[in-house]
C-alpha cells in the first residue's frame, strides 16, 4: 500500500494539542500514513506547550513536529471581549506560515485535518487542491448542536441566549439544552466572539469531512442525527468519522518518578476516593473552596483534591496558600483521609488506579472520555466553554454523571457537595451510575480494538484518501 502523507493541524492550547497527538497515534497504529503536526508558534512561548511538545517528541519520533512562527500582533493593547480571541486571531495570522510549509512539504500532503478553531485553514488547503477534514475534540452531541446555532441564530435574533435564561433549546440528537448551558462564546449574539464563532461554524460543512473524539455506542442518537442531514437541513453534511476515544494512556512521569498521591492511593480500599480535578483552568475563589471542603468534610469519604485558587486570590504566589485557602483546621482533620494537592495531580493515572469511586469533574471532553474508559462515575460541575454543553450529554444523554446544583448560581453549596459525593459513593441510584460507566468502559475499549468502530472508522478516512478527486 503506498503510504499516505496526513498533517494534523491543531489550535493553540494543550487541551487541543493532547488529543490531535493521540489522533496521530491512532493513524500511526494503523500503519500506511506518514503524520507531521503543524503547530502554531506565537512569540510570547507557552511554557505548558513546549513542555507537551517535548514529550510528543520523546514518546514518537515517528510523529514528525513542524512549529508555524507568526508574528506578534500588530496592536498590543487590544482588548479582547473573550479569552479565546487572541487565540483565534493568532490561528488567522498563521496561515501564510501555513500555506508555505504545506507548499514546501515533499511528499505533498494526501490531506490536512484542522482543528475545529482553524476554520481559517481552508481557506490554504482550497488554494492548494488539498483535501481539508476537520477534527471535533469534543462530544458528537456538541458537534450536532453547533451545526444547528447559526439556524437558531437566524430565528432567535435579536434576542441572545443571554436572555433566554433556563428556556429550553430543541436541536436534533441531543436532549433539551437550556439557553444558559450553551457556551459562554454563544451568550451574546453582539459581540465578536459570537460573531466568529458563528461564522467558524457556518464553514465547517465546507470540509470534506469530520473527524470525531467519540465512539459509536456511547453517542448512537447525536451520529445518526449528524449522518442523516438532521443538522444541516437542506445543507450537505460532511462525511462524519467517529474515531474516538482518543485519550492519553497516562504514560511515565518525565522525571521517571511515580507522584506521591499514588503511593497514597494504593493504601486505600477499592472504589474509596472522590477525585476533585478541574484542569489547567478550574481555579475557584476562596469562597467556594472553603463550601467544598465543608461539604467533603461532611461527606465522610476519602478524597484526592486538587485545589486551584482564582489568580486574583494566588497574590504573589502562583501555589496556593492552603491553610488560607481552606477552613480553619481542616487540613488536619481530615489527614488521615484525604490528600489536598496544590495545582496539578496525575489525572490520568489516578483516574485508572482502583482507589477511585467519583470524579468531581469541570467536564472537559478530554477528562470526560478519561473517566469514561476508566469506568469512574462522575459528579459534574462545569466551569466555563463547551463543559455545561457537555454535562448536558453526560448526566441526560449518557448517563454516566450526576450533576451538582448551583454550578450556575454564585456558589454550590457544601450541602449540595455532601449530598452528591453521598449519592454517588453510598446509594442505589450511585450503584447504578457504577454500573453504566463499567458498561460504556468496555463499550470505549471495544470501539479501539482492531475491527472495532472507531478503528474501522480511521480505516475508512485512510481509503476516502484515495478516492479524493478534487
Amino acid at each position: 500500500m503506498v503510504e499516505k502523507t496526513v498533517v494534523l493541524y491543531p489550535s493553540l492550547g494543550v487541551g487541543h494539542l493532547n488529543p490531535m497527538a493521540q489522533l496521530a497515534k491512532a493513524f500511526l497504529r494503523r500503519g500506511g500514513v506518514a503524520i507531521t503536526i503543524a503547530v502554531v508558534d506565537p512569540p510570547e512561548k507557552d511554557a505548558v506547550l513546549a513542555a507537551a511538545l517535548a514529550r510528543l517528541a520523546a514518546a514518537s519520533p515517528s510523529i514528525t513536529v513542524r512549529l508555524l512562527p507568526i508574528p506578534p500582533p500588530s496592536c498590543a493593547s487590544t482588548e479582547y471581549s473573550h479569552p479565546i480571541m487572541p487565540i483565534l486571531d493568532a490561528l488567522r495570522a498563521a496561515n501564510p506560515a501555513l500555506r508555505e510549509f504545506l507548499r514546501s512539504q515533499a511528499p505533498a500532503a494526501d490531506a490536512i485535518v484542522v482543528d475545529m478553531f482553524c476554520t481559517d485553514a481552508l481557506d490554504v488547503a482550497a488554494e492548494l487542491a488539498i483535501p481539508a477534514y476537520i477534527f471535533y475534540p469534543s462530544a458528537a452531541g456538541d458537534l450536532a448542536v453547533y451545526l444547528q446555532v447559526p439556524d437558531l441564530w437566524r430565528r432567535a435574533a435579536p434576542s441572545s441566549l443571554k436572555d433566554m435564561g433556563k428556556a429550553p433549546l430543541d436541536f436534533a440528537g441531543v436532549p433539551p439544552v437550556r439557553a444558559l448551558d450553551m457556551p459562554d462564546t454563544m451568550q451574546d449574539w453582539d459581540i465578536d466572539v459570537c460573531r466568529v464563532r458563528l461564522q467558524q461554524i457556518a464553514r465547517m460543512p465546507e470540509a470534506t469531512g469530520i473527524l470525531v473524539n467519540s465512539f459509536e455506542c456511547l453517542e448512537p442518537r447525536a451520529l445518526e442525527a449528524l449522518r442523516g442531514g438532521h443538522c444541516l437541513p437542506g445543507r450537505s453534511t460532511p462525511k462524519i468519522y467517529c474515531v474516538g476515544p482518543l485519550v492519553d494512556c497516562g504514560g511515565a512521569e518525565e522525571n521517571g518518578e511515580r507522584h506521591a498521591c499514588l503511593e497514597w492511593m494504593d493504601r486505600q480500599p477499592k472504589r474509596s476516593v472522590v477525585f476533585l480535578c478541574f484542569g489547567s483552568m478550574g481555579a475557584f475563589s476562596s469562597a467556594q473552596l472553603k463550601e467544598t471542603a465543608r461539604g467533603l468534610e461532611r461527606a465522610g469519604h476519602r478524597f484526592l483534591w486538587a485545589v486551584r485558587s482564582s489568580r486574583r486570590e494566588q497574590s504573589n504566589s502562583p501555589e496556593p496558600d492552603l491553610e488560607a485557602l481552606l477552613p480553619d483546621g481542616f487540613l488536619e482533620r481530615t489527614k488521615d483521609r484525604g490528600l489536598v494537592l496544590k495545582n496539578w495531580a496525575p489525572q490520568t493515572k489516578v483516574l485508572r488506579h482502583e482507589a477511585v469511586g467519583a470524579f468531581v469533574t469541570h467536564c472537559g471532553w478530554n477528562s470526560a472520555l478519561e473517566a469514561i474508559t476508566s469506568g469512574v462515575p462522575m459528579i459534574c460541575w462545569p466551569l466555563y466553554a463547551e463543559q455545561r454543553l457537555n454535562k448536558v450529554h453526560m448526566v441526560e444523554e449518557m448517563k454516566v454523571g450526576v450533576a451538582v446544583e448551583g454550578y450556575d448560581e454564585e456558589l454550590v453549596t457544601a450541602d449540595e457537595v455532601e449530598a452528591k459525593v453521598r449519592l454517588v459513593m453510598e446509594s442505589e441510584e450511585g450503584k447504578k451510575l457504577r454500573e453504566r460507566t463499567a458498561a460504556a468502559k468496555e463499550m470505549a475499549a471495544d470501539a479501539i480494538k482492531e475491527g472495532g468502530s472507531s478503528d474501522v472508522e480511521l480505516g475508512e478516512f485512510l481509503k476516502d484518501l484515495g478516492k479524493i478527486d478534487l
